[in-house]
């Protein structure tokens, strides 16, 4: 029980790099001496130092000499290689930190047991395994990405309380600007975004983060005959934006890239790989409908969010997609809004073997 507490609190602070670590996972990071936590820490923002390290660092001069005497709990395999910053399973044994908790391994192919190994060799005891299922599911995107070898995607659109999501081909507010504040959170949280031909001539839409602070996520449109003006925000110049389409690849000069796909096969397939050769680990599709809907049809999605007016009533509009393969895992409430994330069945991260 005292280890899970522990790794409850590893989970609270590696929440906090959200939005800031991508496409490093969120790791967070606990000390503990007698049960008494000396050092805390969480990694920050990618390219800088990892939990392991802001939670010794954050250790007080006058506990500095019960680190070698004390348990460190983490959310994820200590790393093992020389990446951006040195091998935290290092910096552990030179502390001759005597025991190790680790929530669960990290699957990218640099480390997936190294780590571990590592330490168990310099005669560290090492548990592995605690609230393996609660660091898997902060880190879905990570695990979804290393281990599924695809991006993690999530549906996001807004409608009606009658299920409508446009009317007369017309750009239509639907919700609130505090749940816009929200979505554009959502959007520093993952790699990318992507709209379809109609959405980005009708809304003229930014994809940026600019109600919330974060890093833009790569701005992605699927125009398959280039039929999109270049005055359009989209193209402005201030995000990467990548088009996907039938006619031409390669970069334009202060302009967007041109990722050329064929109309052959699926475009959600294509995109899909894409993304993942690409290195993006993760995508947010807003839309239009028929966009999302092909991403439903084909089972190509991990997570929906469906932010509901219940006041507005449209009528004669265009309808929302329909969902399904998904169980409903979570509401919120924003004055009128209601937000159901659903999760497609059959995809929760499984647990490897404790150890």
């Amino acid at each position: 029980m005292e280890d899970e507490q522990y790794m409850q609190r590893c989970l609270q602070l590696a929440a906090l790099g959200a939005g800031h670590v991508a496409p490093n996972p969120m790791v967070g990071a606990v000390l503990v001496h007698e049960g008494r936590i000396i050092g805390e820490g969480y990694h920050r923002k990618y390219g800088q130092a990892h939990a392991e390290v802001n939670c010794i660092d954050s250790v007080r001069p006058a506990d500095e000499a019960l680190i070698s005497r004390s348990t460190m709990y983490v959310s994820l395999e200590p790393c093992a290689h020389f990446g951006k910053t040195p091998p935290c399973a290092d910096l552990l044994i030179r502390k001759n930190i005597p025991r190790v908790v680790v929530g669960c391994r990290d699957p990218f192919v640099e480390v997936n047991g190294k780590g571990i190994e590592k330490l168990r060799a310099a005669g560290i005891e090492v548990t592995v395994g605690v609230c393996e299922d609660d660091c898997r599911r902060l880190n879905r995107i990570f695990f979804t990405f290393h281990e599924q070898h695809r991006p993690y995607i999530i549906l996001k659109w807004a409608q009606s309380a009658d299920g409508r999501i446009a009317k007369d081909g017309r750009p239509l507010r639907i919700s609130s600007s505090y749940t816009d504040r929200l979505v554009h959170r959502w959007r520093s949280e993952t790699a990318s975004i992507l709209v379809g031909t109609t959405t980005a001539l009708i809304d003229d839409p930014s994809l940026t983060t600019r109600l919330w602070p974060g890093t833009h996520p790569v701005r992605l449109v699927l125009d398959g005959h280039l039929r999109l003006p270049h005055s359009l925000r989209l193209f402005d110049g201030s995000v990467r934006t990548i088009v996907f389409n039938f006619l031409r690849h390669g970069e334009e000069e202060g302009g967007p890239e041109f990722y050329q796909i064929t109309e052959d096969v699926s475009a959600v397939v294509q995109i899909v790989h894409a993304l993942y050769q690409l290195k993006l680990t993760s995508v947010l599709v807003e839309g239009g409908g028929r966009l999302l809907q092909s991403f439903i049809d084909e089972g190509a999605w991990d997570e929906a969010r469906i932010i509901t007016n219940g006041s507005l009533v449209i009528g004669e509009g265009l309808p929302a997609p329909q969902l399904k393969g998904g169980a409903l895992r979570d509401t919120a409430q924003i004055f009128d809004d209601t937000i159901g994330t659903w999760r497609r069945t059959g995809i929760e991260p499984q647990s490897t073997t404790h150890s």
